[in-house]
């Protein structure tokens, strides 16, 4: 019997890592994958993305005072970013972060994330470079790392050249954060690994610190929080969505213990990050990807590497940015409070 129990769940896992090939009488072209609400990919390559969050423009009410402004990182792959300042004296830390949305959704110009982080920047005191990059599949991996890395680089000029614009002279590039949550905690991640093998190439630039808001990852093996954790309907990931956004973003032929996809992996280039930054985990309760966060800040920590790590309860997936329950604001706000307290910490090292 435990045999034949074994085998179900080996067949129910492994159908999962399948893609779905469905037909409708509407539209001619073949659907190969869904996310239910977020994207669509035919066979044909065409991707739809139906506007569930709306794209807005960036201004921001006066009483919060920070100032926003997009700015052009590169018009040909049309890389942008979108820069919060908010109002100080003297020159305050730059955090550049990443969106989330699997790889495959998301913008740097989602009201929620414009929301957020505008918030983020007025109560932690730091200039924030949100930065918008490709997606998949039509840019499967590793393209997004590429635009991550084409971001850090133009930050580099612009502290070389001393660059005069508005917002350059407010941040203080002795004292630099990656940050994102999610695909964009993912990224942040990789940005550290790069960094890591070679410092010397983003100088004058000095990361202090990495922020990882529910990073998703991912692996072959499955962990309890993935298997036993009901997802409510509506859920911002669930492992389902979680499993086709890797079929959809990993180089052909790739599984789910990819480097890029499972850092805890044996082949994970992890087991040379003596020199990885100090991290900052964010996890929620009743997230799947619970274990996947626990597990890297394990293998971070055996590396001798200093890593805070807070659980928010009661809370799911992505909730600081699509949750407008009173539980969530309010562990939106120990979020903040708990990046504020890092990023002081880390600035003064």
């Amino acid at each position: 019997m435990r045999r034949k129990r074994a085998a179900i769940t080996s067949l129910l896992d492994s159908t999962l890592s399948h893609p779905r090939v469905t037909k409708n009488p509407q539209n001619p072209r073949t659907l190969v994958e869904e996310i239910d609400g977020l994207v669509r990919v035919y066979k044909d390559g065409h991707v739809e993305r139906p506007h569930i969050v709306p794209r807005v423009m960036c201004t921001l009410p006066l009483e919060l005072g920070v100032t926003c402004r997009d700015i052009v990182i590169d018009k040909f792959t049309n890389i942008w970013a979108r820069i919060y300042v908010p109002k100080g004296h003297g020159k305050l830390p730059l955090l550049i972060y990443f969106h989330g949305g699997g790889f495959c959704v998301g913008s740097a110009a989602w009201s929620c994330y414009h929301e957020f982080l505008a918030l983020l920047a007025s109560k932690v005191g730091c200039v924030i470079m949100s930065v918008d990059y490709r997606l998949a599949p039509e840019n499967p991996l590793p393209a997004a790392y590429e635009d991550g890395h084409k971001a850090l680089m133009w930050v580099k000029q612009q502290a070389l050249r001393e660059s005069n614009a508005w917002w350059s002279k407010k941040y203080d590039f002795t004292n630099v954060f990656l940050a994102g949550d999610s695909a964009g905690a993912n990224i942040a991640h990789n940005m550290t690994i790069r960094l890591c093998a070679n410092r010397a190439h983003l100088k004058p630039l000095i990361f202090k610190g990495n922020i990882l808001i529910q990073p998703f990852f991912g692996g072959e093996s499955r962990t309890d929080s993935e298997t036993l954790m009901v997802q409510p309907p509506g859920s911002a990931l669930n492992l389902k969505a979680s499993d086709t956004y890797w079929r959809l973003v990993l180089p052909k032929g790739a599984n789910r213990d990819h480097p890029w996809c499972n850092p805890c992996a044996k082949k994970s280039n992890m087991v040379e990050g003596k020199r990885y930054l100090p991290t900052m985990v964010c996890s929620s309760e009743l997230d799947i990807l619970k274990d996947r966060n626990m597990e890297f800040c394990g293998v971070v920590g055996t590396l001798g590497i200093e890593v805070d790590h807070v659980v928010y309860k009661g809370v799911g997936h992505a909730f600081q940015i699509l949750d407008k329950s009173h539980l969530s604001q309010m562990r939106t706000q120990e979020m903040i409070s708990h990046i504020k307290a890092f990023i002081i910490k880390r600035k003064n090292r």
